[in-house]
C-alpha cells in the first residue's frame, strides 16, 4: 500500500494480552430463610416459565404480589436451586421501592449500576446513568449471571438495570405487576398466599401442639391472616412468646380493633399496616379515594357498576351524571391501578376481591373519613343494590313488584344480569352487601328504601332460604314500612316475612304475622292481600298436621284469587291444596290438583313454580304405586332444579333426591336409595341441618 504524505510520528502497537488478573465472580444473594413452606408448586411454575422463554430474548422474570406474601423468599429459594447455571456470579440489589420517607425512597438506577460495576471489577465507573448502563450491558454480554432486583417501584426504575446478555437472568420482585416490563417481553408471576395446610404448618412452628389441639381456631387464625407468610409467621411468633395463650385467645386478639394489619407487631411496629400504608401512599388520587370507599362497603365482591356507583361525587358528576358508560370507564381505570398495585385481585369477569388483610386496611382508612363521606358511600351502595336486585327480580319473578319503584331505580346504573343463572349467582354472592344496605337504611331512617329493598330481595329468600337473614330483613322492613306509613309495604313485609318465620319453624309467630296481614287486608278491602294471608295460615296448618283447617284455608284463598283473576295465585293455592290432599292420603285428588296447577303455571311461564308442582306430582305418583311415571317426573324436576335456568334451586333438588331415594327404598333397592339419600344430605348440609338430620335417619334405617 502506498502512502501519500506522512504527518507526525509513527507508532506500532502490539495486541494487548491478558494480564492474568482473575475475573471477579460476585456471590451477593442473601441467605435463605429458615422456614420456607408450601412453595414447591410455585418453584415448579417458575421453572416452567423459564423453560418457555422465547429464543434470542434476554430473560426477565417479574414476581409480584401483595406485601408479605413471600416474593423475595421465593425468588431466593429458586435462584439458589439454580446456582450452577450462573457460574459468573449472582448480583443483588434492594431497590427500596417501598422504603419509608426516612429511608430516602426508591434507590436510583445510577447508584445500583455503580455498585454492580464495582462488583464486576470495572476499572473505572463513568458518570451518568446512560454511560453506566452501556458499560453494564457490555460487561455482561457474554456472562452467565443471575441478577435479583428486589422491591422494584416501577418499570422505569428497572429498565436501565437490564442486561442485553442472553445468558443473564434478571429476577424482579415488586408489589406491582410492572406491566410496562411485561409488555416489553418480561414474564410475570403473581404469587398468592400459602395453602391452608402450609399456613397451619407455619403457625405450628411457634404454636406447637396447641395448633393441633385447636384445629378450628388455628384455621381461623390462618384465615384472618389471609394465608400471608408474613402475617402467619408473626402470629406464630406471638404464640411462641406466649406459651400459655390458647389459639382461641389469639383469634379474639386478632379479631379486635382494625384486625391483623394493626394487631401483629414487631418491636412495637405494625409491619403489615406500614407496608400497606406505603403501597396506598403511592396511589394516584382517584384510585386512593376508591380504595378507601371500597373498604366501607359490607361486601367482599365488587364489579365495575358498583364501583362506578360509589365513586367520589366530583368524579361522577364530571362524567355526565354518573349513569353513563363513561362513569364505568373512569371506575375501571382506577380499578386497573389497584390491580396493578396488587391491592385488588380480579377473580372473574368483572369481579374483584380484596385480600383479607387488605380489606381491613382499606376499611380503617375509610372509617377515618368524615361521617358525611361514609354515609354517601353507603347511600350509593343502597341505590346500586336496589337497582340491581330489581333487575334480578324482573328476571326470576316477573310481576312480583309492587308499584311505586320507578323513581328509586334510576339513581345509578345497575349491574347487567344476563338471564336467570346470572341473576341467581348475583343474589347468592351479594348477600352481605344487600343485608348491609338494608341495615344501613334502618339506621339512617331511609324507611322507603329499607322495606322496598327487602321486597325486591324476594328471589334471594325464595331460592336460597337463608332464614336468619330473611327474618332480620323483614323485621327491619316491617318497622320501616310502618314508620313511613306504607300500607302496601307493611302488608308485603308481613306476608313475606311470615314465610321466613315459617321456614325457620317459628309457626306461632308466623301465624301472628299472617293474622296481622289478614286484619289489615280486611280493613282496607284488599282481596289480594287477604288471599295471601289466608293461604299462609293454611300452610301453617298443613305443616302442623291440622289438615281440615288447612284445606278450608286453601279453598278460601283459591276462591278469592279466582274472583279477582289472579291466575298465578290461584295455581299456587291449588298446588297447596294438592299437598294437603297428599298428606291426608287422597292420592287421586292430590294428583288432580297438582296436574292442573302444573298446567296453569307452565302456561304462565312460571318455570320455578311449575317445576315444584312437577316434583310434587312425581312424589304423589310414586306413592300411588305408579313408580315409573313418578320417577320420570322426579328426575325431570331434579334436572330443572339442578340446571342454571330460572328453576334452579338446591333446596328443591335435595327434595327430589330424597323422594327418589324413598321410591327406590319402597322397591327394595337399598343401594340406589342410599345413593340418592347421600346426594340429598350433601346438599342439605349446606342449606338446612334439620333436613340433613332427617337424611341421616333415613340412611341409618337402610
Amino acid at each position: 500500500m502506498q502512502a501519500r504524505d506522512i504527518v507526525g510520528g509513527v507508532h506500532i502497537h502490539q495486541e494487548s494480552r491478558p494480564t492474568g488478573r482473575r475475573r471477579i465472580r460476585p456471590r451477593q444473594l442473601p441467605p435463605l430463610t429458615a422456614h420456607f413452606l408450601g412453595r414447591e408448586a410455585d418453584l415448579r411454575r417458575l421453572d416452567a416459565l423459564c423453560a418457555r422463554r422465547p429464543p434470542r430474548v434476554p430473560q426477565v422474570l417479574v414476581i409480584h404480589g401483595l406485601a408479605g406474601v413471600g416474593k423475595t423468599a421465593l425468588a431466593l429459594r429458586w435462584l439458589h436451586r439454580h446456582l450452577d447455571a450462573f457460574p459468573d456470579g449472582q448480583l443483588h440489589a434492594d431497590l427500596g421501592g417501598h422504603s419509608t420517607a426516612d429511608g430516602g425512597g426508591p434507590v436510583t438506577a445510577d447508584a445500583v449500576l455503580e455498585a454492580f460495576l464495582v462488583a464486576l471489577g470495572a476499572p473505572s465507573i463513568p458518570p451518568g446513568t446512560a454511560q453506566r448502563a452501556a458499560l453494564w450491558r457490555s460487561l455482561t454480554a457474554k456472562l452467565k449471571l443471575a441478577v435479583l432486583l428486589d422491591d422494584a417501584a416501577s418499570a422505569t426504575q428497572v429498565r436501565p438495570l437490564l442486561s442485553a446478555g442472553l445468558s443473564v437472568l434478571t429476577v424482579v420482585t415488586s408489589r406491582t405487576s410492572l406491566t410496562g416490563l411485561r409488555v416489553e417481553g418480561a414474564r410475570g408471576y403473581r404469587l398468592e398466599g400459602l395453602s391452608t395446610g402450609s399456613a397451619l404448618e407455619l403457625l405450628a412452628v411457634g404454636g406447637g401442639v396447641r395448633v393441633g389441639r385447636e384445629r378450628r381456631a388455628a384455621r381461623e387464625v390462618v384465615r384472618l391472616c389471609g394465608r400471608l407468610p408474613l402475617a402467619v409467621g408473626l402470629a406464630s411468633a406471638h404464640l411462641a412468646l406466649r406459651p400459655h395463650r390458647s389459639v382461641s385467645m389469639l383469634v379474639r386478639y386478632l379479631s379486635q380493633g382494625q384486625g391483623v394489619a394493626d394487631t401483629l407487631r414487631v418491636n412495637g411496629e405494625s409491619v403489615i399496616r406500614t407496608a400497606l400504608d406505603m403501597s396506598y401512599g403511592l396511589l394516584p388520587p382517584d384510585p386512593a379515594r376508591l380504595y378507601r370507599r371500597m373498604g366501607l362497603l359490607p361486601t367482599d365482591r365488587y364489579d365495575s357498576f358498583l364501583l362506578a356507583a360509589v365513586f367520589p361525587e366530583d368524579v361522577r358528576s364530571a362524567v355526565s351524571g354518573h349513569r353513563s358508560e363513561a362513569a364505568v370507564r373512569v371506575a375501571d381505570a382506577a380499578v386497573h391501578t389497584l390491580v396493578e398495585a396488587n391491592l385488588l385481585k380480579e377473580t372473574g369477569p368483572d369481579v374483584y376481591e380484596f385480600h383479607t388483610v387488605v380489606r381491613s386496611h382499606a376499611r380503617r382508612l375509610g372509617e377515618e373519613r368524615a361521617d358525611v363521606e361514609r354515609r354517601d358511600v353507603l347511600n350509593r351502595l343502597v341505590d346500586w343494590c336496589l337497582a340491581t336486585a330489581a333487575v334480578a327480580e324482573d328476571v326470576l319473578v316477573p310481576g312480583h313488584r309492587l308499584p311505586g319503584y320507578d323513581d328509586l331505580l334510576h339513581a345509578v346504573a345497575p349491574t347487567p344480569l344476563d338471564g336467570p343463572q346470572e341473576a341467581l349467582r348475583w343474589l347468592d354472592t351479594r348477600r352481605s352487601a344487600l343485608m348491609g344496605a338494608v341495615r344501613h337504611c334502618a339506621r339512617e331512617g331511609r324507611h322507603a328504601h329499607c322495606w322496598r329493598l327487602t321486597d325486591v330481595m324476594w328471589p334471594l329468600f325464595l331460592r336460597f332460604r337463608p332464614t336468619q337473614l330473611w327474618i332480620e330483613a323483614h323485621r327491619l322492613g316491617l318497622d320501616a314500612a310502618r314508620r313511613c306509613g306504607a300500607r302496601q309495604g307493611e302488608g308485603r313485609m308481613l306476608t313475606s316475612g311470615a314465610i321466613g318465620l315459617r321456614a325457620a319453624g317459628e309457626y306461632p309467630e308466623a301465624a301472628q304475622w299472617y293474622r296481622q296481614a289478614l286484619d289489615m287486608a280486611t280493613d282496607d278491602g284488599d282481596p289480594r292481600l287477604q288471599a295471601q294471608a289466608v293461604n299462609g295460615l293454611g300452610h301453617i296448618c298443613l305443616l302442623t298436621h291440622r289438615l281440615d283447617e288447612a284445606r278450608g284455608y286453601f279453598e278460601t284463598a283459591l276462591r278469592l284469587r279466582e274472583a279477582i283473576g289472579y291466575r298465578r295465585g290461584a295455581a299456587l293455592s291449588r298446588r297447596r291444596l294438592g299437598e294437603t290432599l297428599l298428606a291426608g292420603g287422597d292420592m287421586t285428588g292430590a294428583a288432580r290438583c297438582l296436574r292442573r296447577a302444573l298446567h296453569e303455571l307452565r302456561s304462565l311461564g312460571e318455570d320455578y313454580e311449575a317445576t315444584r308442582a312437577l316434583a310434587l306430582l312425581g312424589h304423589v305418583l310414586c306413592l300411588a304405586e305408579d313408580h315409573d311415571k313418578g320417577v320420570r317426573r322426579l328426575r325431570q324436576a331434579r334436572a330443572g332444579f339442578r340446571a342454571g335456568g330460572a328453576a334452579h334451586s338446591e333446596h328443591w333438588e335435595g327434595r327430589c333426591l330424597e323422594w327418589l331415594g324413598a321410591a327406590a327404598e319402597s322397591r327394595g333397592d337399598r343401594a340406589e336409595a342410599a345413593l340418592h339419600y347421600k346426594a340429598a344430605r350433601k346438599l342439605f348440609r349446606r342449606l338446612d341441618l334439620t333436613d340433613a338430620g332427617r337424611l341421616d335417619e333415613r340412611l341409618s334405617r337402610l
